[in-house]
């Protein structure tokens, strides 16, 4: 049985052969309407349960839309639809899903729900997104660069911001798919130090350089994410933004970085916050082809999950 918990503890050749399939998939489906299902229907029979008890846009709609072009079918969850962690303990809540679904994909908050399902659960387990890590976006990063500018080995990725929750799965990326990772940010919102101490145990090629203008210089990726959560409090918004108005991403900052250079983001985004729109909706930016590869690189994942 195959949990989809991180980039880190999947095995490269895994991974690739996810980002792989993923192209595949996405190649045959070109010209048809949303809708209408794949010619492989891997999925038949199949039911899958996704649960929010974070909000979500990208996620709830790709996976749902991705389960039924593959022929399945979704129950679609909220943490408050089933006092999830209230009522019930998380593990008898993953052991009776299992009895009802072949596959589930949590969006939570502690990454000890994430790890007390998969250990329960008796059928395959995807992490959707905790506050510690986000490995679905990271596969549709994946897919998107290589799709652009072919191979991401080798390649610099700079990171500008907040060392957040996704960046830490590009960290594990970073081992994984081998391209060298610079983070710029304000030293108050440095990544996790386990993270950052295994993927120097590991060999990753990772520096840390708070002035994002010497950074970005032939970066072939720079990345940002938003500087607040939807859950934050105004106090912690305006400390926020304090910190990290040096980081904005604009037209003069993807300058410095070169004309090879992508930009993306994992959106939602604030305009005029972390990034300008002039940067969003200019030619370096592939925002919204990396919104549509969730689709197709979570389906890659799910097959792979299931062994389909």
């Amino acid at each position: 049985m195959n949990h989809f918990l991180d980039i880190h503890t999947t095995a490269p050749a895994d991974l690739r052969h996810m980002i792989d399939h993923a192209q595949s998939m996405k190649q045959a489906r070109l010209g048809r309407t949303k809708a209408a299902p794949d010619d492989e229907q891997p999925l038949k029979g199949h039911m899958v349960a996704l649960i929010f008890e974070k909000p979500s846009t990208r996620t709830r709609v790709s996976f749902d839309v991705g389960v039924r072009q593959m022929g399945g079918e979704t129950m679609v969850l909220s943490g408050q639809d089933m006092q999830l962690g209230h009522g019930e303990t998380i593990g008898d809540t993953a052991r009776v899903l299992s009895r009802y679904v072949d596959l589930i994909m949590i969006r939570t908050f502690d990454e000890a729900v994430l790890q007390e399902m998969a250990e329960c659960a008796t059928v395959p387990v995807i992490n959707g997104l905790t506050d510690r890590s986000h490995p679905c976006q990271i596969m549709a990063d994946m897919m998107t660069f290589e799709e652009k500018k072919g191979s991401i080995k080798g390649k610099k990725v700079v990171w500008v911001g907040d060392g957040n929750n996704v960046f830490a799965s590009f960290l594990h990326a970073a081992e994984q798919f081998e391209f060298s990772l610079t983070f710029s940010g304000p030293q108050q919102l440095d990544p996790d130090r386990d993270y950052v101490d295994r993927a120097r145990e590991k060999g990753v090629d990772f520096t840390i350089q708070r002035d994002p203008w010497r950074a970005v210089p032939e970066a072939d990726l720079i990345v940002a994410d938003t500087w607040v959560s939807m859950h934050d409090a105004q106090s912690t918004r305006e400390r926020r933004h304090n910190l990290l108005r040096a980081y904005q991403v604009n037209d003069d900052l993807m300058a410095a970085a070169g004309e090879q250079a992508l930009f993306m983001h994992c959106l939602p985004a604030h305009r005029g916050e972390e990034v300008t729109s002039s940067v969003m909706d200019g030619p370096q930016s592939v925002i919204f082809d990396e919104a549509e590869n969730r689709l197709h690189a979570q389906k890659a994942v799910m097959r792979w999950c299931l062994g389909v």
